[in-house]
């Protein structure tokens, strides 16, 4: 289970004096025991690997949504700290899905639901999120359906 594999990357990155992978792992642990708390789960339980894998999702988008601000702020030190600790949330991830591949799937799922104007775009693109769920980032998605009202 990936949450164990977390638990022995720990252990590693320990052993290795890699601060990087110590520091991220920790925080995917401690993500893991704020998810478990948050759905009234005992702190010493076990996610399942859906559940595991949400809580990286979301760790890895917020490492995005920081570096966008620290580039803003024109800070490179934590540009690179934050874009290390993403390459290694990613490497949990599954591989996202590319823009032609969620092109061709929206354009599909437009058809079929006839959303023909720009009132039922809502509803594509929560229907296509509904069906890519951890496999396209949501921006992507947003951008491909906003591309097909214009």
């Amino acid at each position: 289970m990936l949450h164990e594999q977390i638990k022995n990357k720990i252990k590693e990155a320990m052993l290795a004096k890699d601060i990087v992978s110590l520091e991220t792992f920790r925080g995917m642990l401690a993500a893991f025991t704020n998810e478990l708390v948050s759905k009234n789960r005992k702190p010493n339980e076990i996610l399942n690997d859906e559940e595991a894998l949400s809580v990286i999702a979301r760790l890895a988008k917020q490492r995005k949504d920081s570096i966008e601000q620290f580039k803003k702020g024109n800070r490179e030190d934590l540009v690179k700290e934050e874009e290390a600790q993403l390459t290694i949330l990613e490497f949990f991830l599954p591989k996202m899905m590319d823009r032609a591949e969620i092109e061709k799937i929206v354009k599909t799922k437009k058809e079929e639901l006839n959303a023909t104007d720009v009132s039922k775009k809502g509803m594509l693109i929560s229907t296509v999120m509904k069906d890519l769920k951890g496999k396209a980032d949501g921006a992507v998605v947003k951008e491909v359906v906003d591309g097909l009202f214009l």
